[in-house]
């Protein structure tokens, strides 16, 4: 192997000297370097230095490098002058991109190293190699290797740094991903980045249309979205969306019966969707493995991503010969670490059991979801979706066939169809905030959910005899409101 294209250690004194005789560049530069980037020891420990010196708000100057040095016996003299007298440079892009360059040589050289030692040393399966090959491609294209420990030091200055930084957003509530809707982002604060949240429901309750209204505001927000989808093909998911997106009926766009102004927001609607980053995989196939490889192939090229969608959890295949249990709880696992590694949050559906429709109350429990375990344990928030008037009308539609068939012919059925109904979306479990209970309304036609508008913000008006009184002023009418229900609260 020619080493000679694996550093230059002339490039990288002239950079460090630069920052020294202008340590105002050296924000930029630590914007694109690390200090693994750097190929001698000593030049690693110059730029930590820099990096401390910063924080402490000193001088970047010979002296207090020096200092901090020698405090941890790292200081060479010789290596000091020989990067001092370096020849100064203005323009440091080229100088930085050749260190980078290099830097990632380097990393792919050691790889290769690594896969050759477990390959064929080592003996390991074909699917843990793979993952580790992937992972680490994954970490050398970010230009970001696994950490060691991290100190009390670093751990309380990013906590700082984190309170100031929310600080500075006027205490907004919203700290994580947006959820696009104001009731659940007031409970969650956001979906957390690196989160695993888990969706479930039982059949007809809209499982797959509040993900996919989920998916379009982050779209319309600009950020991408990849869609795992498991049952349905991508052109249904589109028509779902689109259905949402120009409130036409879902029947009317898979029948084509359009009138010309609804053809004409149906193109409207096409042109904006054509521009959004949204990726569907509808393969129908999908091991952990699949998602992790695609996943961060994907995030890689489309840094815009803000989360991942897997719909649904119980349709992913696995390797594991000891039982579907263990399948789900490999998956679980697996999508948990894939999200931390991600930094952004994955969204999984997740089927119930049906003891649910056993209950007089069947409103979900984290105990209902279908090989619960491992999903209970690996996710982060777990939230149901409960439509109680799908129970109602199957209820009264079993009545109805009963008296029937007793011959109570004239008997009639009492429950009427909505086109809005009311949903709750119930959060069983939040590792870092309060559960309880969000109130949706679910548009049947156009498979989308909204918000309730919130009655505080409504002018109303109340009649005392034959007087008036405006109230237009904000006022709370709904205080004494408590939507969240009474769950024990978990704790994972």
């Amino acid at each position: 192997m020619n080493e000679d294209n694996m550093y230059n250690l002339n490039i990288e004194s002239a950079v460090l000297s630069a920052i020294i005789f202008d340590p105002e560049i050296f924000e930029d530069i630590a914007s694109k370097l690390e200090p693994h980037d750097f190929y001698l020891p000593f030049h690693q420990h110059v730029f930590m230095a820099m990096e401390e010196l910063t924080k402490e708000e000193k001088p970047i100057d010979e002296e207090f490098l020096k200092t901090k040095l020698s405090s941890k016996k790292e200081f060479d003299e010789i290596a000091m002058l020989n990067m001092l007298s370096a020849n100064p440079i203005s323009n440091t892009d080229a100088y930085i991109e050749e260190i980078k360059s290099r830097s990632t040589k380097r990393a792919l050289a050691t790889l290769a190293t690594t896969i050759k030692k477990v390959t064929i040393e080592d003996d390991l399966p074909i699917d843990d190699i793979m993952n580790l090959v992937e992972k680490r491609l994954y970490e050398i294209t970010q230009n970001s290797v696994s950490q060691d420990f991290k100190d009390a030091k670093e751990i309380t200055l990013s906590v700082l740094d984190r309170v100031k930084y929310l600080k500075s957003m006027d205490n907004s509530k919203l700290i994580g991903v947006d959820t696009g809707f104001r009731g659940l982002n007031r409970k969650t604060s956001g979906f957390g980045k690196g989160d695993l949240i888990i969706i479930a429901a039982r059949p007809a309750m809209g499982k797959t249309s509040f993900v996919l209204n989920i998916t379009k505001k982050a779209l319309d927000r600009g950020e991408g979205v990849a869609f795992f989808s498991l049952e349905m093909p991508a052109e249904q998911l589109m028509l779902r969306i689109l259905s949402t997106e120009t409130s036409i009926p879902l029947q009317k766009l898979r029948v084509g019966d359009l009138n010309d102004e609804e053809w004409s927001r149906l193109s409207d609607a096409s042109d904006i969707m054509q521009t959004k980053k949204l990726f569907v995989d509808d393969d129908g196939y999908a091991t952990i493995h699949h998602v992790r490889s695609k996943l961060r192939k994907l995030k890689a090229q489309n840094p815009e991503i803000s989360m991942a969608i897997i719909d649904y959890l119980q349709l992913m295949s696995g390797d594991s010969r000891e039982g579907r249990q263990q399948v789900i709880s490999e998956i679980s696992r697996g999508l948990k670490q894939l999200a931390r590694e991600l930094d952004m949050p994955i969204l999984a559906l997740s089927q119930l059991n049906r003891g649910v429709e056993s209950r007089d109350n069947k409103r979900p429990l984290l105990s209902d979801l279908r090989e619960s375990g491992s999903i209970e344990q690996d996710a982060d928030i777990v939230m149901f979706i409960y439509r109680d008037d799908v129970y109602r009308e199957a209820m009264e539609k079993e009545k109805e066939m009963k008296a029937k068939a007793n011959g109570q012919t004239e008997y009639k059925n009492p429950f009427e169809r909505k086109e809005e109904e009311e949903t709750e979306l119930i959060l069983g479990k939040h590792r870092n905030g309060p559960i309880g209970t969000v109130k949706l309304i679910f548009q049947k036609s156009y498979t989308r959910f909204v918000d309730v508008p919130d009655t505080s913000e409504i002018p109303t008006e109340i009649r005392f005899g034959n007087k008036n009184i405006d109230t237009s002023t904000k006022t709370n009418i709904d205080a004494g409101r408590n939507d969240d229900i009474n769950m024990p609260h978990v704790n994972v």
